[in-house]
């Protein structure tokens, strides 16, 4: 209106082109990381359905325990003790065997180690439910912490300090069976209750904001 000026198309197209091409920018930026969620989203739910069956031997499962920060996928409670099973999903290298290694302490994927150490991260959450159990039920139940990753094979390289269990989730029921039976029918339904309690009571929460 204070300037008047005669159409300018080229300015208005290389202000269009210039914002198509930063949104275009900002898509294919951001597929990986999507393709990365969508990846341990079907990971999870796969393990899920695959524990479910576990049902059928006396284990009580659990789904997405919610935590201060951080979230445990899957909880077994049954009679070869309590389990804290964390999922990794990957894809499978276009060439070569899908192989991750185990040393006991650290876990390599096809050769390379991941930036976040997957054991430091399921001690963690094996250490957060031996405590929560305790504070809740006033027994001291162990956790051991698994860490499964569907469709690839694992070797053991070596022992871990302390019990972890790095595997392929189809082996899981094995080395269930092949444990010794720690806990009976009553400590099963004990940990299970209160762990159910813990559920509700934060699904209310959660109702309530």
């Amino acid at each position: 209106m204070f300037m008047p000026r005669g159409p300018m198309p080229w300015m208005f197209t290389a202000v269009f082109a210039a914002a198509a091409g930063f949104f275009l920018y900002r898509v294919f930026r951001t597929r990986p990381a999507i393709r990365r969620l969508k990846q341990a989203r079907d990971g999870e739910r796969a393990v899920g359905q695959y524990l479910e069956r576990l049902r059928a031997d006396g284990y009580e499962v659990f789904h997405d325990l919610i935590g201060d920060g951080f979230n445990v996928d899957h909880v077994l409670i049954g009679p070869a003790g309590v389990f804290t099973v964390e999922t990794k999903s990957y894809s499978k290298p276009a060439s070569g065997p899908a192989e991750i290694s185990f040393d006991g302490e650290q876990v390599a994927i096809g050769g390379w180690q991941p930036d976040r150490n997957p054991v430091i991260q399921a001690r963690a959450q094996a250490g957060w439910l031996r405590a929560l159990l305790k504070e809740t039920t006033g027994r001291d139940f162990p956790i051991l912490p698994v860490i499964v990753y569907p469709g690839w094979f694992v070797k053991q390289d070596g022992r871990p300090k302390t019990p972890l269990w790095v595997l392929n989730p189809k082996a899981l029921p094995q080395f269930l069976k092949n444990r010794e039976t720690t806990l009976g029918q009553s400590d099963i339904k004990l940990a299970a209750y209160h762990l159910s309690r813990f559920i509700r009571a934060h699904e209310r929460e959660q109702a309530k904001k």
